[in-house]
């Protein structure tokens, strides 16, 4: 397995000239904020940097965002090319998403939800409120339920829409809040089980379906769940 060598480390799933594929671990932030805590976009700049002796600032565009505690599949572009392209197939929502959730409750087997998502910047949370609130954005995910063990279920989510916080407000908004999840609905101090398990979408110079994943980490309540790669 391939890693960034950096600290922390990160595993690389995917690279070629156009594009970095990590696993994103849990607890670290996509891009810097202004807490000036390690971030997933600065370290992979010291991996390319480092790796390929790049004298300078090294260019590489975060093409989509993660939630600090949540782990998974992020794409980086190392081309302006690459990232110009891929921006496309997001803005045209040809990019497949899926995500594995561990929840509480009873979910169905299947289901599909929408809601009306309201974001406050000032408190950085996610509300659902009618259609007809201003500012306020559709939001649309199917699920699957994989496996249950111990009154915890596992879920592969499929995201059709993607606003912030979405799968975490609407599982929740339904009566199954994520397992961790205290901004939505769960007592326990931990962090959410929820990761970003795969993404499928054309390469962007090659014109042709590229498919990645990769496993939540081996901690609890992942841990209770055969989890398979092509799941």
């Amino acid at each position: 397995m391939k890693t960034t060598r950096t600290s922390p480390d990160i595993e690389i799933i995917f690279e070629d000239n156009h594009l970095l594929v990590v696993n994103k671990p849990v607890g670290l932030l996509s891009q810097e904020d202004h807490t000036g805590d390690t971030d997933i976009l600065t370290l992979c700049k010291e991996y390319i940097k480092n790796e390929y002796k790049k004298p300078g600032n090294v260019f590489l565009g975060l093409l989509h965002r993660l939630d600090r505690p949540v782990s998974g599949v992020m794409m980086l572009a190392k081309t302006s090319k690459a990232a110009s392209r891929i921006s496309e197939q997001i803005r045209r929502r040809t990019i497949k998403k899926k995500y594995l959730a561990v929840v509480t409750g009873n979910p169905p087997p299947n289901g599909y939800l929408t809601h009306h998502l309201l974001k406050d910047e000032k408190t950085n949370t996610v509300q659902v409120v009618e259609p007809n609130v201003k500012h306020s954005q559709d939001a649309k995910l199917m699920f699957q339920r994989l496996e249950t063990v111990d009154d915890l279920h596992l879920l592969k989510v499929s995201l059709m829409t993607g606003r912030p916080h979405q799968i975490r407000v609407q599982l929740s908004e339904e009566g199954y809040p994520i397992w961790g999840d205290q901004k939505y609905g769960q007592s326990n101090r931990s962090t959410p089980a929820l990761h970003a398990f795969s993404l499928e979408l054309e390469h962007p110079t090659l014109k042709k379906e590229i498919f990645f994943s990769a496993k939540p980490p081996k901690i609890t309540p992942w841990n209770k769940f055969s989890i398979k790669t092509s799941t």
